[in-house]
């Protein structure tokens, strides 16, 4: 039986409301498994800036690096991408294996990026993966919950009491 999946996809304009917003879903009891962020790290502060992994935690340091020293314990896979474009980007959740797969399969959809790959080939619309991409060019931090329709609607409902300056419930098919 095939059944509707859903991914509901918010964009944010700082760290600290992403975080709240991840805080609230993680509250309402959405599955972290189900939930991805994506930001731009920056690299123009003086401090020491790094990553590394410790078992399956990575840790990292610089401007950002309480934010997302506290998110990497949340989600589920971590990278770090120097992505042509928009530069070095961090990502956390199930997104990392969709850019993954998008770069091993060499999937190329004419002007997206690797990141733009990856939302692309779970069904989001070039037009939305473009302002996505534009919104993490311009610092900007994007979440991403996918699961039944009911679990995204449910997070939608959360994420609309958060800072969202967008946020868009793509209908998706998959398998149950």
């Amino acid at each position: 039986m095939v059944e509707k999946k859903n991914i509901m996809v918010a964009v944010y304009n700082t760290h600290i409301e992403a975080e709240d917003a991840i805080k609230e879903l993680q509250q309402s009891g959405f599955a972290m498994k189900k939930l991805s962020i994506v930001g731009k790290d920056y690299h123009s502060d003086e401090h020491v800036v790094g990553y590394y992994n410790t078992g399956d935690r990575m840790k990292y340091w610089g401007k950002y690096g309480a934010f997302w020293g506290g998110v990497w314990g949340l989600f589920f896979g971590s990278a770090f991408f120097m992505i042509p474009g928009l530069g070095p980007i961090l990502i956390a959740g199930p997104m990392v294996a969709w850019v993954i797969g998008a770069l091993e399969s060499a999937l190329v959809v004419g002007g997206l990026s690797a990141l733009g790959v990856g939302f692309y080939s779970i069904g989001i619309p070039k037009d939305s993966v473009v302002r996505y991409e534009t919104a993490i060019k311009a610092g900007k931090y994007v979440l991403i919950a996918h699961g039944t329709a009911d679990e995204v609607a449910k997070a939608k409902k959360n994420i609309e009491r958060t800072k969202a300056i967008e946020s868009v419930v793509h209908d998706l098919i998959g398998s149950s």
